[in-house]
């Protein structure tokens, strides 16, 4: 009996110490996770005004401080051939930012020889290895979602070539810039911040405001605007 009365006695408090340990481990975890909970955003929230340039300043400050890392919105270029011909001009833009046509018609020998505005004549055998290599990583079957956006067709862009230019002569070679995507996301930055901005000059400048894009990172939360500062989309 009195080994019953003292396994009555010592159970209770048995169970207390479990129950104080299990809510001690739960609120750990949520302190843990709320870092992390706090800084999700959802690309189409977050709408207002005034306070967005703010708020990316924060944005940018919190996740310098802490342990998030930034990773590849877009494949990387991987073709050396590529990233010496055409990244010794400029930016090698990743082939996910464009879709399999765009690159086509970009890489045949008339549309080298003006290169938006520049003689980008190549060997074909040169020319034949990157088109290749851009055509088979383009954004049409890239497994990326960000990717596979920029290949979503701009209607009102088409609509708007074949206005100007209702023959389809001498059309304007496709741009980055021109895609629907890229224009949705980039709708609310003042021109005054890019084109208007000696150290950005254009918006095909994407290293100048997204410090990883030769990395293939373009975040929205990472973006520094020269002169101006992060900004959140």
């Amino acid at each position: 009996m009195q080994q019953i009365s003292t396994r009555l006695k010592t159970t209770p408090r048995r169970s207390a110490k479990r129950l104080l340990t299990s809510v001690a481990v739960a609120l750990l975890v949520l302190n843990t996770t709320a870092p992390a909970n706090a800084d999700d955003d959802n690309d189409d929230d977050d709408r207002g005004g005034g306070g967005r340039h703010e708020r990316g300043q924060q944005k940018g400050n919190y996740q310098k401080a802490n342990w998030i890392a930034p990773r590849a919105d877009i494949a990387p270029v991987t073709n050396k051939i590529y990233q010496q011909e055409c990244g010794s001009c400029h930016l090698a833009y990743q082939p996910g930012l464009l879709p399999a046509n765009a690159w086509a018609e970009i890489m045949t020998p008339k549309a080298l020889a003006d290169h938006y505005g520049d003689d980008a004549s190549l060997t074909e055998s040169v020319r034949a290895e990157i088109i290749n290599y851009l055509v088979a990583n383009a954004a049409d079957d890239a497994p990326q979602v960000r990717a596979r956006a920029f290949a979503v067709p701009n209607e009102s862009a088409n609509a708007i070539a074949a206005t100007v230019n209702p023959l389809n002569q001498s059309a304007p070679l496709p741009r980055i810039s021109t895609t629907y995507y890229f224009q949705r996301k980039h709708d609310e930055i003042p021109a005054r911040l890019v084109t208007g901005n000696p150290d950005v000059g254009s918006f095909s400048q994407c290293n100048k405001c997204h410090g990883g894009a030769d990395k293939g990172i373009y975040n929205e939360h990472q973006v520094k605007i020269p002169n101006a500062g992060a900004w959140q989309d």
